[in-house]
């Protein structure tokens, strides 16, 4: 490891951390976009849901570099190419945390806003979608953390990213480059993944941390159920 490496090109460090970064949080952020309306229309009709989850999870299926190769001749090689696939693989995260967030929300609660006069536009977006908002902003977070890691990827169809480091750190033997690139790319994923707990704090300040965890990951439900059953 040669410390000296990393002052004398810290600026090509920050601006390829900064283009992994920009891949990586609009390619989660335009998912996001798609999964709402999606996973609402999910919701209401559930015949709509199987079919929908069963063509993401095929694009899913594809090999991240395949996709974008087959997206080269229209889209070039651009970030456009990687976000439009990166956005596609989020969709599989996304799409079922806004469909089984808005589902859990309880009937008497919708009943409740419905005698109170909200329509279902007023009920959906002042009730239903704060409800739902921490298992949302909980499959977010994945999201966010899995494009920024393909993200990185986008280096090997000239996109620049902090793939740029891996390759040629690797092509020149020069581990420093790997292992610097390996470091930004964890940092960068904690940083925006803490930064979606905030969100989510500020969003959901009426409820307490230990029923937001449980929430997010339904397996901390089995454990809790079994310690208050001990």
């Amino acid at each position: 490891m040669i410390w000296s490496w990393i002052p004398q090109n810290w600026s090509l460090i920050w601006q390829l951390t900064w283009e992994n970064a920009k891949l990586g949080v609009l390619s989660a952020l335009y998912g996001l976009i798609i999964s709402l309306p999606l996973g609402i229309i999910a919701a209401r009709w559930r015949w709509f849901y199987p079919p929908t989850l069963a063509v993401v999870n095929v694009v899913y299926a594809v090999p991240s570099l395949a996709l974008w190769i087959a997206l080269i001749p229209a889209f070039g090689l651009t970030d456009t190419t990687v976000i439009i696939g990166l956005t596609a693989f989020s969709l599989c995260v996304i799409l079922p945390n806004v469909v089984e967030g808005l589902r859990a929300v309880p009937a008497p609660v919708r009943q409740a806003a419905t005698a109170m006069g909200y329509g279902a536009t007023r009920r959906l977006v002042m009730v239903e979608l704060p409800l739902a908002a921490p298992v949302i902003i909980g499959g977010l977070r994945v999201g966010v953390v899995a494009s920024i890691s393909l993200a990185s990827l986008g280096q090997l169809i000239g996109v620049s990213s902090l793939g740029y480091l891996f390759i040629d750190g690797l092509q020149r033997s020069f581990p420093t480059e790997i292992y610097v690139g390996l470091v930004c790319v964890i940092v960068l994923a904690v940083i925006c993944d803490l930064l979606l707990v905030g969100v989510r704090r500020v969003l959901t300040p009426w409820q307490p941390r230990r029923q937001v965890a449980l929430a997010q990951w339904p397996g901390l439900q089995r454990v809790a159920l079994r310690r208050g059953a001990a």
